[in-house]
């Protein structure tokens, strides 16, 4: 104690007699300080008035060997209020043990070490709740070791590409909400810019940067919230794309959520960077509003915008509605009718059928219970051909029906998985057919062979027909085309379901099978249609 207070004293008359000597360079204070043969090792850690009786004089500086000024001024004030304010300045500057100190090699101050050491010892001490910002302290750490900053630089392998205090200030570090941590926030782009120049010219010009720069908005957007703050990875990189992308919906919520209900969003969501994500359209540092003709979604500029990805785009690709909204009737009035009208119809189909399913299995078992046994089309055997089977379809039919089926399963499979492309099932599915970039081709694969047997059938049917064309009976029990007799088959069907009738016999074709058979058209043209658009 002794000690301390006999440096204390020291300081004060060096800095006395210095005053009166005529008021030297301050600087000289520092050399004077060092050279100063009154050295008085430290019996205990000083407190943060003995170094600021020093570096508390405004102006306070050295020279390196190099003969460039070096400020070692800290504003007592502005430290006091810090988060570290409370610190000693030994704890960070541990190789300081003498007061006034010599002029020695000053080690780098790791901020790394000392934020991991206070967390080990707060676990220790079972004092981690009430230093719950310290655990986030380490937390970032953590990630910003594992970051592109934290690398060696290309130019220069001695150095990491950024460190803690690139980006924060060594001492004036203010808690979130504080003024001072907004004005160190409105001025990230200036720090980010002194590495990244040519990104910092591009965002001065852009809506972000004029809103942070030169409005003083605070809520605009600066680099860390679409790079994000100690994770920072090559913006080249297909999982920083993804990032970047998510991060954009932090501030335009409603646009992430559009974005991710079309294509381009959805296979974003299974981890494929490569389709239009937001910077591809509207651009990175130098982003502009949609209304300025420098934007590049500027209708002016769309199309050559969507001509990077799609070459050979015409006028009218650009009618694309990107952030189109199905459940937005106002801005968005056709979308809405076709979503709701599809809805209805599967819906619909699937509501009947399933009903018509589960009174049959009703029905059925009610009548076999009772011994009845009837089947629902005609079994009488034809005169001539008794102790006769007859195969209903031949090969040809059984085989195309076969590739038929399995290509629909797979167009659904593929299909849903990106539909549903933020569900954990999605992407396993997703995986399993090796990616989305595998898994279109797959689904291109699988429609190509749903068409091809399609408009076979139609070729086979109308070459069959051909011939017959005015003697066939259109109408008869031969025929697929629907009749009136359909809908009284239904009517009696229902009638037996609920026991009001007996069960109905019909002819070679039901009328469930030929809606199953007239189906495929609808589904053809509605499904098939709309992903030959897309």
């Amino acid at each position: 104690m002794r000690s301390a207070v006999l440096a204390k004293l020291l300081i004060a008359l060096a800095a006395f007699w210095l005053l009166i000597a005529g008021g030297a360079p301050t600087q000289s204070l520092a050399a004077d300080a060092g050279n100063s043969k009154a050295v008085e090792p430290l019996a205990e850690k000083p407190g943060n008035e003995v170094c600021l009786a020093c570096h508390g004089n405004a102006g306070f500086a050295v020279r390196d060997p190099d003969g460039k000024k070096r400020p070692l001024h800290v504003v007592a004030d502005k430290f006091g209020n810090s988060v570290h304010g409370k610190r000693l300045c030994v704890e960070c500057h541990r190789e300081i043990t003498e007061v006034p100190h010599k002029k020695i090699e000053l080690l780098r101050v790791s901020c790394v070490t000392c934020h991991e050491s206070l967390w080990d010892t707060a676990k220790k001490e079972g004092k981690t709740e009430e230093n719950a910002r310290l655990g986030v302290v380490v937390d970032q750490i953590d990630r910003y070791m594992k970051s592109k900053h934290a690398r060696p630089n290309a130019a220069d392998q001695s150095r990491t590409n950024a460190t803690c205090y690139n980006c924060h200030d060594a001492h004036y570090v203010y808690t979130q909400g504080s003024q001072e941590r907004t004005d160190w926030r409105l001025d990230i782009p200036n720090k980010c810019g002194k590495c990244h120049s040519e990104e910092r010219e591009q965002y001065a010009t852009s809506v972000h940067g004029k809103a942070v720069l030169e409005d003083k908005n605070a809520y605009a957007a600066i680099c860390s919230d679409c790079h994000t703050t100690h994770n920072v990875e090559d913006p080249a990189l297909d999982s920083t794309k993804l990032v970047i992308t998510k991060n954009c919906g932090n501030c335009h919520v409603d646009s992430l959520r559009s974005y991710s209900r079309t294509y381009h969003g959805q296979v974003n969501a299974l981890g494929y960077a490569h389709t239009a994500k937001c910077f591809d359209c509207h651009g990175n540092h130098g982003i502009q509003r949609v209304t300025d003709p420098k934007s590049t979604v500027h209708p002016d500029n769309r199309l050559q915008t969507c001509q990077k990805c799609h070459q050979g785009a015409t006028a009218g690709f650009v009618t694309f509605q990107p952030h189109g909204n199905t459940h937005d009737f106002q801005s968005y009035p056709y979308l809405w009718v076709a979503s709701k009208f599809m809805v209805a119809l599967l819906l619909g189909v699937f509501a009947f059928f399933w009903t018509h399913s589960l009174l049959w299995f009703y029905r059925e078992y009610k009548d076999r219970r009772q011994g009845k046994t009837q089947p629902h089309v005609i079994a009488a055997e034809l005169p001539g051909w008794k102790g006769k089977h007859f195969r209903r379809f031949t090969a040809g039919w059984r085989i195309a029906h076969l590739f038929f089926a399995l290509s629909v399963m797979t167009l659904v499979l593929s299909g849903m998985a990106v539909l549903f492309g933020e569900t954990n099932w999605a992407k396993s599915v997703m995986q399993l057919l090796g990616g989305p970039r595998s898994a279109a081709i797959i689904h291109r694969v699988s429609a190509g062979i749903m068409l091809g047997i399609f408009f076979i059938h139609l070729i086979v049917v109308c070459w069959r027909l051909a011939p017959l064309w005015r003697t066939f009976n259109w109408f008869g029990p031969n025929s697929l085309v629907p009749h009136w007799r359909d809908l009284t088959g239904a009517i009696a069907m229902f009638s037996w379901f609920f026991g009001q009738g007996p069960r109905p016999v019909f002819d070679r074709w039901t009328y469930w099978e030929k809606f199953d058979y007239w189906a495929v058209f609808w589904g053809m043209t509605i499904i098939g249609g709309s992903g030959m658009m897309l």
